[in-house]
């Protein structure tokens, strides 16, 4: 049966696998060779000496790591720095055998704490591990090396014993294994198999799924396996490839309709959709940072005209060069230049005052001039000319939001188009435009 992928691609299922090339009749004929008695009475005692070798390693390593972060953990406790203490615990956290890790200050509050500590019923880790799972340490900050350190606080980390647990199984597993390989003599057999037919292809199907882009899954490095010809793990990677290029194919469907979703078709640009989104982000981030964020609004003038009289395709190349005219001028990576419907066009400046977003506008309608596209139905110029109307706010909470700065550009675009088109406007519009139209000091470049 085929499957269909979120691509729409056929999914095939893997066929079985042939008895013969199994893998399971592999390990069983290698097993077959070797004598379980004294295998097992060689594997018990090599296990008793690795646990307490384990034991030992798992309370060395824990101390370490404690170890490395006190000073950092101290710092963080004696200056009550939430981020830092989150650094410190995140840090540790990140061993895949810790479970709980948790800084609290010298009064007892807890400055942060990751993780928990589950409950295992399993009585065989409980007795092997279950008194070295908890660490404690109090932490001293010294002003100078030499100082009498200050108790500020203390660290507290939890091993997971269940994952204590499965590591002590798997060296277990190991042990017995090579035991019975050492007893009955067939070393070099048993280490070709494993070698050759399970560790080595393993790992290397490891190493390439801990290389995959996210990303780009369907471009993984997949592993050749030489010797894993038609068995299980040979039908796993061929199955990993299959699904990793079809999450491949709906990860590119993803990104294809964002882009449809964000991107004015004709002209490359941001759309409505876009730019209000991205107008509320950058608003938020201005507020958090105190920063203002500027609008130019622009609009092609007497566009209508230049549309019935020279053709939509005419009018169409035209929006098109106006719009490759405004990325290559608005050129910082955080600033947006969008279509806002029709001939009109929007720019989004964080962290930009009024002057420097007009000092902007300059420019952008410089280089729309230099384009020399002819326009002979407008009334102010030969050639296509824009209106600008520019405004910048310092968000407030509260009390300003992104409307009242959209609105400000848009009553002064208006400005300029009532005052003869042409020109920019960046000062405070007054309550009747057309009277103001013949008093205001208007800007134009």
């Amino acid at each position: 049966m085929n499957l269909k992928s979120s691509g729409g691609q056929a999914y095939k299922r893997p066929t079985g696998v042939s008895r013969r090339r199994s893998l399971t009749t592999k390990q069983a004929l290698a097993t077959l060779l070797a004598g379980l008695t004294l295998s097992l009475i060689a594997g018990s005692i090599e296990l008793i000496i690795d646990v307490r070798s384990m034991r030992g390693e798992v309370q060395n390593q824990t101390r370490q790591m404690l170890k490395l972060v006190e000073a950092t953990a101290a710092e963080a406790a004696f200056q009550l720095n939430p981020e830092l203490a989150e650094q410190v615990v995140t840090g540790l956290f990140s061993g895949e055998t810790v479970a709980k890790v948790e800084l609290r200050d010298d009064f007892g509050r807890v400055m942060y704490s990751l993780g928990e500590v589950e409950k295992v019923a399993n009585p065989l880790y409980q007795r092997l591990f279950g008194d070295i799972l908890s660490y404690q340490q109090s932490l001293e900050y010294r002003v100078q090396s030499g100082d009498s350190g200050r108790l500020v606080g203390e660290l507290e980390l939890t091993l997971a014993l269940k994952t204590l647990g499965q590591h002590f199984s798997q060296r277990s597993l190991l042990i017995f294994s090579l035991s019975l390989l050492k007893t009955l003599g067939i070393v070099l057999l048993m280490v070709w198999v494993f070698a050759f037919l399970i560790t080595g292809p393993l790992l290397r199907v490891y190493n390439a799924l801990q290389t995959i882009n996210p990303e780009k899954p369907g471009k993984w490095n997949r592993p050749h396996l030489k010797y894993n010809k038609g068995d299980e793990l040979d039908h796993l990677v061929k199955g990993l490839d299959n699904l990793l290029k079809a999450f491949q194919s709906g990860l590119d469907q993803r990104d294809h309709l964002h882009t449809l979703s964000s991107i004015d078709g004709l002209t490359g640009l941001a759309n409505r959709r876009h730019f209000d989104t991205q107008l509320e982000q950058l608003w938020q981030e201005a507020l958090e940072q105190q920063q203002p964020v500027a609008l130019i609004f622009m609009d092609i003038d007497f566009f209508k005209p230049f549309n019935d009289n020279y053709g939509h395709a005419a009018g169409d190349e035209c929006l098109q060069q106006v719009a490759s005219t405004m990325l290559a001028t608005v050129t910082r990576p955080n600033d947006l230049v969008a279509r806002y419907g029709g001939e009109e066009f929007v720019c989004i400046l964080p962290g930009t005052d009024l002057h420097g977003a007009y000092k902007l506008a300059c420019r952008l309608q410089e280089n729309i001039a230099r384009l020399n596209l002819p326009h002979a139905y407008s009334s102010c110029s030969e050639w296509i000319t824009l209106s600008i109307g520019v405004a910048s706010e310092i968000p407030l909470p509260d009390e300003i939001h992104p409307d009242r700065l959209l609105r400000l550009a848009d009553e002064r675009l208006y400005l300029a188009k009532a005052s003869g088109r042409n020109r920019i406007i960046r000062q405070h519009p007054q309550p009747n435009p057309k009277t103001a139209s013949s008093t205001q000091n208007k800007e134009s470049v």
